[in-house]
């Protein structure tokens, strides 16, 4: 697929972007250079191949999720530059009352 300059300022526009006329001219030959793998992937011979989630098989690399006990409302507060009452302190964000 040929890149356009009509179709490099739509992506352009479309990415909120400014591009220089040699900024321009490298980005149309990345890209059709990326659209020819693509075009190339395409003619590949898929029939018959067993699907595959990946292509290498992992294990998952996350912990067990075990339920542990959580910090004590002291535990918590103890390095709060203020508290109130068992809470944690803040200044006022909302204007009133």
């Amino acid at each position: 697929m040929r890149i356009t300059p009509e179709l490099l300022t739509h992506l352009e526009n479309l990415a909120r972007i400014e591009l220089s006329e040699a900024e321009r001219e490298a980005m149309r030959e990345d890209l059709e250079k990326i659209l020819a793998y693509f075009e190339k992937l395409g003619e590949l011979e898929l029939e018959g191949l067993e699907e595959l989630a990946r292509p290498v098989e992992t294990e998952a690399a996350m912990r067990e999720d075990v339920p542990e006990p959580g910090l004590s409302q002291e535990e918590a507060l103890q390095n709060a530059p203020e508290r109130e009452d068992g809470y944690f302190k803040v200044p006022r964000m909302i204007e009133g009352e």
